[in-house]
């Protein structure tokens, strides 16, 4: 009941007429931003990032409501209309929302992406103001032990568990958590890493490292390749965009089932929405097998509705945790996390005593987007679609003086500027290499974290390693790490078994042909 009502507390902040303004601002820049080839939810959230450092904190956090959601809608409507998605949590739609454009159901495969996002957000929302009081309640109990934990768990969990590579997660980590350390040493106070550089005293921006890596790398990365992208705008996005009976009765269930599986990876640091998007639609995938006449490989709006609610779900429950606990289980979430650093704000259980007003303000700002997003969506699938016939050396041009101007304006240093074009360079050779770089930024954010929890315990502990694992909370983080690494080592080797078994299948029959 006391959630309930300061939730309704929380609903007098965001419907003052400034902070709905910011709610529709951010819905509709992040939407415009995540429908842009190459871009993403990710890169709307970094690139908007430097803009709300003139407003108010609970504006600003308003505002990114509407950016972090709407930037998650560009995602899946570029991989329906382009089939190239925006971040990797809206691959799985593609499999079925592209077949569906193809086959002149643009609109509908829109609308059933909106729709299935409302529902994994509105219920996610909903679950986030009982879980997160009830998560911050519980993290009053750690201390510096349980959070060393927590923090080792989503490095392990985010390099090895998500990544394609174990080696190439890892390194992204340290080098996440190597420039987490530029600077001065917190508690001896001497310099790091910092070559003499009195600029670099104070460690390089959490800003700066989020534009370049995310953005500004991915303007190098596509302008290596521009010359060799062939681009396809023959999808046509105008008609009717609302569903009919009997598409609406295929979706619900499918809507329910995704919504189901997305809640519990909200609280889980394997990456974000990537994993229970593509289990929403195996899972769909499965059951359409069993039916009378499968559909999938044609344009099935199953495959569709499952995934975008399992995303969306993931996303809202991601929230709750970042919160609550000060955990980001995904590189936009990370960015989250900067972005409450950068106004000395810092998630965990003293934020809801702290800030009450910010933090339900900003749980309630969740429903709100959640609503602009389907009144703006469904109507403007053909303006998003017209976005992409801006041409690419304009469009990434334009990004990258952007980047530009947004460090220039929050640091007013030329300095920052080298660095972005460092970290630009950084993140374009880790992305021609298929470096993975969510692990960078979960490195970067959470390293001090676990800087300071893993110096504070031993202190505390007279240099004991022990007090390590000395609780329930910690022993119980560490057996599901544990348990992780090997379900997903025992997954990666029979998958190899079975990539090798058809690898030699192929070639007998090739030489049976052959003979």
């Amino acid at each position: 009941m006391d959630a309930l009502m300061s939730l309704f507390e929380g609903f007098s902040h965001a419907l003052t007429p400034m902070n709905l303004l910011w709610v529709v601002v951010g819905c509709f820049l992040g939407t415009a931003v995540g429908v842009l080839p190459g871009l993403g939810s990710s890169m709307a959230v970094a690139l908007l990032l430097p803009m709300t450092f003139a407003l108010d904190p609970t504006g600003a956090f308003i505002m990114f409501s509407g950016v972090y959601f709407g930037g998650l809608f560009g995602d899946s409507t570029m991989a329906i209309l382009m089939n190239t998605p925006g971040q990797a949590s809206a691959i799985a739609s593609t499999f079925e929302g592209h077949k569906m454009a193809r086959a002149g159901r643009a609109p509908q495969a829109l609308a059933t992406a909106a729709i299935g996002a409302f529902i994994g957000g509105l219920v996610s929302c909903s679950l986030v103001i009982f879980v997160a009081p009830a998560l911050a309640s519980l993290s009053t109990s750690f201390g510096p032990a349980e959070f060393f934990a927590l923090a080792l768990f989503a490095f392990v969990a985010t390099s090895s568990v998500v990544a394609d590579s174990v080696l190439k997660g890892l390194m992204a980590l340290v080098l996440g958590i190597g420039i987490s350390v530029i600077g001065i040493d917190s508690v001896s106070g001497t310099e790091r890493f910092t070559f003499g550089v009195p600029e670099l005293f104070d460690g390089v921006s959490l800003v700066t490292v989020t534009v370049g890596i995310l953005a500004l790398g991915e303007v190098f990365f596509i302008a290596s390749r521009i010359r060799r992208k062939a681009t396809d705008n023959t999808i046509n996005a105008s008609g009717r965009p609302y569903l009919s009976r009997k598409e609406f009765g295929q979706a619900v269930p499918a809507w329910l089932r995704g919504t189901a599986i997305g809640l519990p990876f909200g609280v889980i640091p394997v990456g974000g929405a990537d994993v229970p998007t593509f289990m929403a639609y195996g899972l769909e995938r499965k059951l359409d097998a069993r039916r009378k006449d499968p559909q999938f490989g044609k344009g099935a709006i199953r495959g569709l509705a499952a995934p975008e609610a399992a995303g969306s779900a993931t996303t809202g429950i991601a929230m709750g945790a970042l919160l609550a606990l000060g955990l980001p289980i995904s590189a936009t979430a990370a960015i989250m996390l900067a972005a409450f650093r950068q106004y000395g704000i810092q998630p965990g259980p003293l934020l809801f005593d702290r800030s009450p007003e910010l933090v339900w303000g900003l749980l309630a700002s969740f429903f709100l987007a959640m609503i602009v997003l389907l009144i703006i969506n469904l109507p403007f699938a053909p303006l998003w679609a017209k976005l992409l016939k801006i041409p690419d050396p304009y469009l990434y041009g334009g990004i990258a003086v952007f980047c530009g101007l947004g460090i220039y304006a929050t640091s007013a240093s030329t300095f920052e500027l080298l660095i972005l074009l460092g970290i630009g360079i950084i993140s374009f050779v880790l992305k021609r290499y298929g470096v993975p770089l969510a692990p960078l930024m979960i490195g970067m954010v959470l390293g001090p974290l676990a800087e300071s929890s893993l110096r504070d315990a031993l202190l505390a502990a007279g240099g004991d390693a022990g007090t390590l694992v000395s609780s329930p909370i910690t022993i119980v983080l560490y057996l599901v790490l544990i348990a992780a690494l090997i379900y997903t080592g025992i997954g990666r080797v029979l998958a190899r078994r079975r990539q090798k078994q058809t690898t030699q299948d192929q070639v007998a029959v090739a030489e049976d042909a052959v003979h």
